[in-house]
This record gives structure tokens, sequence and C-alpha cells, in this order.
């Protein structure tokens, strides 16, 4: 069977399964180049005709042209979606991913904002305006509970309980991160302002938190802009990469130097595995460590 019409039925069934826009536009991009190459390199367009060797040769390709690792291992986890579909509708009996090699990953170190860069960009949004207001809001609740862009921009009113945070992330996985005091106060500020600006309003998307200048739900692309404006006024770092998620780094970092508990940690911020939680703790500068160490003691912690 034609490889291009059964990947036009994997992504139907992608979307079917309410996959994320973002998810299958990647398994859109990657299976595409992947069949690209394989039509040109071995005039492969069969699904019958697709072998280990034909995908290794593909990531051989990758690796040579300079491709990072954890970039083809991306790549990888896309070839082995679509194929485990082909297999699951018994177009191929075996998945032909599962004899390719995976790369060998460098453990990453993740650099993040320092404090003193953390309190300069919740400060920087002053003022009583709405906009004002809201950014500071958000710029307090990406620092503090380690919520992803998307997460963020999904956020409902309903979602703010008395206590915590009720989050919907990756796979439709709900979690639950606290309502510390930084958030809910700015929360109570922002909700203030926000019952203002929308009054009267019957054309905005109320039931989301956070909302545009326009009274719409607020979209990644602008979260983004906010804390890139905000981060570049301050001054942050020129080696340090200005986002929403560097802002999560900061949130597991501190956390762990506050110490917070691996397992209690990879729970707080929707990770599936404790591995990927892992690289946080190996990103830790070496002094913090042993300030850590010195401070659960086992007999210091005995008296």
């Amino acid at each position: 069977m034609n490889l291009q019409e059964l990947l036009k039925e994997f992504l139907f069934d992608c979307k079917l399964r309410k996959l994320s826009e973002r998810t299958i536009k990647g398994y859109r991009n990657s299976n595409l180049a992947l069949l690209r190459f394989i039509s040109e390199e071995y005039s492969i367009t069969k699904i019958e005709e697709v072998n280990h060797k034909v995908l290794q040769g593909y990531i051989n390709y990758l690796s040579e042209t300079g491709r990072k690792e954890g970039y083809i291992n991306g790549l990888i986890k896309s070839y082995r979606a679509f194929l485990a579909y082909c297999v699951g509708e018994r177009y191929i009996n075996i998945n032909p991913v599962d004899k390719v090699r995976s790369q060998k990953q460098p453990i990453p170190v993740i650099n993040t904002y320092s404090i003193e860069e953390v309190s300069r960009m919740i400060k920087y949004y002053k003022g009583g305006r709405f906009l004002d207001v809201r950014n500071c809001c958000i710029m307090t609740l990406l620092f503090d509970s380690g919520i992803r862009a998307s997460e963020l921009c999904n956020l409902k009113i309903t979602d703010i309980r008395q206590s915590y945070i009720n989050i919907l992330g990756k796979g439709k996985k709900t979690r639950h991160v606290p309502l510390t005091s930084a958030i809910n106060k700015q929360l109570i500020r922002y909700n203030r302002v926000r019952e203002q600006y929308i009054k009267d309003k019957t054309n905005y998307d109320t039931e989301y938190l956070f909302l545009s200048q326009k009274g719409k739900k607020l979209t990644v692309e602008a979260l983004e802009r906010i804390v890139k404006f905000c981060g570049e006024a301050v001054g942050v770092r020129e080696e340090i990469r200005i986002s929403p998620h560097t802002c999560r780094h900061f949130y597991a970092q501190q956390q762990l130097v506050n110490g917070c508990d691996l397992f209690i940690l990879s729970r707080l911020l929707g990770h599936s595995k404790i591995d990927v939680t892992k690289i946080y703790l190996n990103s830790l500068e070496m002094e913090k460590s042993v300030e850590i160490g010195a401070l659960t003691s086992p007999l210091a912690c005995m008296g």
C-alpha cells in the first residue's frame, strides 16, 4: 500500500484521537521528510518495502549532516508512532522501528535564570492597567508553579481551587500544583482588574483565566512575547534562552535546591517518567549539591 496514502490515514486517525495540532504537525513533517528520502534514495513508495535498514540509512544521513542526537531520537518516536499504526491496522506485521538504534544522548546541562533575574522579571510589569496586572500574574505563575506555556493558556477560571490549581497537561492528564501565597496574591489582584475589564462584554472568552487585550483566549505565541520582552528589558544574560519553558527550568531547579523530593517534583511537573526529571538534578551546580547534602546530613538530622 502507498506510504503517502497511509500517512494521510494515520494523521486523520490522530485528529480523531484528538491529539494536539502541534503533535500532529510534528508527525506530518517528520514522516513526510522520511518518505521523501526513502523514495529518492531507495525508490521505496510502498509500506511493504520499508525495513529497519532503510530507516537506519536515513538516520545515519541525518547524523552525518550534523543533526543532534535528541533531535534524531524525537524523529524516531514519530516514525514509531506512524508505523505502529500500520501494524495495528495490519498493513504490516512488525514495526521496523523496533530494530532501529536510538542515538546515545549526552546528559544535557540546563542553564536557567538566576534568582536576581527572576526577581527583576517579576517586578517588571508594574501599574494598575489590565495588561500590566495580567502580565505580572503570568510571570508569578510561571516561576512558582512550573506550568507549561500551553497549560497556562488553557487555564480556566474554574481551574483555580481553594488550595491548588488544576492543570490539564500532556496526554489530557490532570495534575495539581499548590496555590502558593505568591500566586494567590497576584490572582486576587488580577481577578479584581479582570472583572472590571470584561464587565458588560458579551463576546469575550470569559471562561479562560488569561485573556488578550481583545478578550480572547491568550495564545502561546503571545505568552512567549510577554516573557521575551520582559527578559530583554531587565537584562537577562545573553546565553539564557528567554522563554516560558526556561521559567519551568528555574522552578524545577529551585525546588530541588529547596529540598523537594525528586518524585514529588516529577508529579508537580507532570512528567510521565522520573528519568526526565533527573535531568534537572544533573544540571545543578556541584556547589549547590554540596549545600543540599550538608543540610540533609543523616547525623545532623539526628541532632
